[in-house]
């Protein structure tokens, strides 16, 4: 006897309990003109955030000619479930660029921190002020030897 065919997703019919009653979510990316280009299937009590790294390693776009399919967006747009530091690491890692708003807990833990964005700001301009100052001196230390020194 044949075994009943698997449901998309993986493992189990992908119901589960939340809220109440039996539900399925359904984990999907989409390209900017809403056309499907992955799907997963879970259990509707899943984290939202577990499946988004999954969701996006199964996107595919043929190319019209020859050659591998496309496997990496250009920019990722999503929502608060999406926002926290795992998310984001990893679009930054595979040089994703996206815009997820910040959950306002993790503002207010961040800001409690004392660091904001202008303070990461003014810390990098910091560096380069820094940079520009250390090669500004190795500049006049070069030009000054080349003085001494004519070819």
């Amino acid at each position: 006897m044949a075994e009943p065919p698997r449901p998309i997703g993986g493992g189990g019919a992908g119901l589960g309990r939340s809220r109440g009653g039996f539900t399925t979510k359904l984990h999907l990316s989409a390209d900017g003109r809403c056309r499907p280009l992955s799907v997963i299937v879970t259990h509707g009590q899943r984290a939202d955030c577990t499946q988004f790294m999954p969701v996006l390693e199964k996107i595919r776009v043929p190319k019209a000619g020859p050659g591998r399919p496309r496997k990496k967006p250009d920019s990722v747009a999503a929502d608060k479930a999406y926002s926290n530091r795992p998310c984001r690491e990893d679009l930054r890692r595979r040089g994703i660029r996206h815009t997820i708003p910040e959950k306002t807990d993790s503002q207010a833990a961040r800001l409690r921190k004392g660091f904001t964005r202008r303070a990461a700001t003014r810390l990098r301009r910091g560096a380069v002020q820094e940079t520009q100052h250390h090669r500004t001196g190795r500049q006049q230390t070069e030009a000054a030897q080349s003085r001494r020194h004519p070819l």
